[in-house]
């Protein structure tokens, strides 16, 4: 199903674990990434959906910089954007969004491959494509269940950047097709009731919560604008 290609970034990848890849916050996402493993123990965690309460909590970041470091790590990596609302992923890394999952969800395009780009190393990238009609029925599709267990055979993991939980239903209909969830809460953003809501939403659509990651924190070494991780892997029962 899925085929290697040749594709032309059209912009340098932006993120700390390819620019600086001995920075504090480099080490924090292998500490995430080592954690979730560990979190995963019980069952073979072939799909990861990355979200947050609200807008704007740095999910989209998380998603990336960790999609990378499986990359690193040796793992065959997919990053999906499943944003289909607000897509960050293609500017990420440069690449073209003309199409993506929109489009292969929505049968524009018959090939999935045509919708998947190589990024660095053994990382490869799918857009969210264009912005559809109807986001939420696709990602609720039997179609985008067919796609992640197809996916999961063919890559390492794969790493599903998704929309907030709480101003759309589209990763509560996501949330029972994937194999493990992560919720992105940043630091003097994230309201605790959001973030109850959230976990509420979560378990009523039957998904694994792995747990918590504690972003934008800020250290005394670092008062203006630090950018970074908690060791800051927090369970469900925290």
């Amino acid at each position: 199903m899925f085929k290697r290609k040749k594709t032309t970034l059209t912009a340098p990848i932006n993120l700390t674990t390819i620019n600086d890849p001995s920075s504090v916050i480099t080490e924090q996402i292998k500490t995430l990434r080592t954690n979730i493993n560990f979190a995963a123990t019980d069952q073979e965690l072939k799909t990861l959906m990355v979200t947050s309460a609200t807008l704007g909590e740095g999910k989209s970041t998380v998603s990336a910089n960790l999609a990378v470091e499986y990359a690193n790590e040796g793992l065959k990596v997919l990053l999906v954007d499943a944003d289909l609302r607000r897509p960050t992923v293609h500017k990420t890394f440069g690449i073209s969004n003309q199409r993506g999952l929109s489009s292969w969800l929505g049968h524009q395009i018959q090939d999935v491959n045509k919708a998947i780009h190589p990024a660095v190393g053994n990382l490869f990238v799918m857009p969210s494509g264009p912005k559809p009609p109807n986001p939420a029925e696709l990602l609720g599709s039997k179609l985008m269940g067919a796609f992640l267990k197809a996916a999961g055979e063919q890559f390492g993991v794969v790493i599903v950047d998704a929309p907030p939980i709480l101003p759309v239903t589209d990763s509560q209909l996501l949330a029972n097709k994937i194999d493990g969830t992560v919720l992105v809460v940043r630091q003097n953003v994230a309201q605790k009731v959001a973030v109850r809501d959230a976990v509420a939403a979560l378990k009523q659509a039957h998904a694994t919560i792995l747990g918590t990651v504690l972003n934008d924190v800020q250290s005394k070494h670092h008062q203006n604008g630090y950018y970074g991780y908690s060791n800051g892997y927090y369970s469900d029962e925290s």
